[in-house]
């Protein structure tokens, strides 16, 4: 049957990884994605491994916030990870890359890989560019403030087709410190992604690199056999609550984390959540409670320079593997 799809003799006798993609039209967060994963397909063959592309859902929260529709939000965070899990159990692949978006794609699909405890990796789909109106940044938020503002009867309604019509210009999460990013930033500090994978933003030849990179990391992590079970400890998980708080990342974070933590087996308690924000200091501007955007942390070095900065005031676990 591999024969069948197109693999060779000599094909057959290199790894063969899974990359699970949570690509669909129909959100800006993933619309893009099924594209990266072929840039992930490549970044293996580079590297002399067969990557093979599968599907799971996806579900987009700022679509169905304030429907019915929102409460299949959270329970699709828990189908993802089975189905990423299934297709790899079932084809027996010897690794896995994600290539994920919108919030529960995340925790999902890191849910899986620990489950699985292969050499696995994670690519983040990437931030979106902020929209632009009259020359005033926008994002998704300034739509739902927009949709206030209207409802009050203190914007007009053409005002409110224009924030709409260029609060999203194109591909790429959310782009304020909300759930995608947030939990993107964590699973960097964690040291299930690659360096500046939650920066780099959707559209751009960084993105596309941090796909091809995926490659050269996997070759490595399965030489050395360096599985899930390796990177994540409490230790790890400590660093990623702590960039969380620093960053004043989406508290949707605590409900993952916890789910996150019960997958590896790990003790870890809303007590832990608790005792590293007593003693971490909330230090970035981003909304929605500040004013810039994930676009902007990109531009200050992105997530490595955040960890260098706790690392130098103690505030890392700094002997961790990644």
């Amino acid at each position: 049957m591999l024969y069948a799809i197109g693999l060779s003799e000599e094909d057959l006798k290199k790894p063969l990884i899974g990359i699970g993609s949570t690509g669909y039209e129909g959100n800006p967060c993933n619309m893009h994605l099924n594209d990266l994963a072929q840039h992930v397909k490549k970044g293996l063959d580079e590297k002399g491994l067969v990557g093979l592309v599968f599907n799971s859902i996806g579900v987009s929260d700022g679509i169905s916030m304030g429907t019915y529709g929102m409460r299949y939000s959270l329970p699709s965070r828990d189908i993802i990870a089975d189905s990423m899990e299934t297709v790899v159990q079932a084809m027996n692949y010897d690794g896995l890359v994600t290539v994920v978006g919108c919030d529960k794609n995340m925790p999902g699909a890191l849910m899986a890989m620990i489950r699985l405890n292969r050499p696995s990796i994670l690519v983040y789909g990437g931030t979106i560019a902020s929209g632009c109106l009259n020359n005033k940044k926008l994002d998704i938020v300034s739509a739902f403030e927009a949709w206030g503002e209207k409802v009050a009867g203190t914007m007009k309604e053409d005002e409110f087709k224009q924030v709409i019509q260029n609060a999203c210009p194109g591909a790429g999460a959310c782009g304020g410190m909300y759930t995608a990013n947030t939990m993107a930033s964590a699973i960097e500090a964690l040291g299930m992604a690659m360096p500046y994978n939650s920066s780099n933003p959707a559209i751009g030849s960084e993105k596309e690199v941090d796909c091809l990179n995926s490659g050269r990391a996997l070759r490595h992590l399965i030489e050395n056999d360096i599985k899930p079970s390796d990177i994540i400890s409490r230790k790890s998980l400590e660093n990623a609550v702590r960039l969380i708080t620093v960053l004043g990342g989406s508290t949707n974070a605590v409900l993952h984390f916890l789910a996150i933590a019960r997958a590896a087996e790990i003790d870890f308690t809303l007590d832990d959540f608790q005792r590293i924000s007593d003693t971490t200091p909330f230090l970035a501007d981003l909304k929605p409670s500040g004013k810039f955007l994930m676009e902007d942390v990109h531009r200050v070095g992105g997530i490595p320079a955040v960890m260098k900065f706790m690392l130098e005031h103690d505030m890392l676990h700094g002997d961790c593997l990644t």
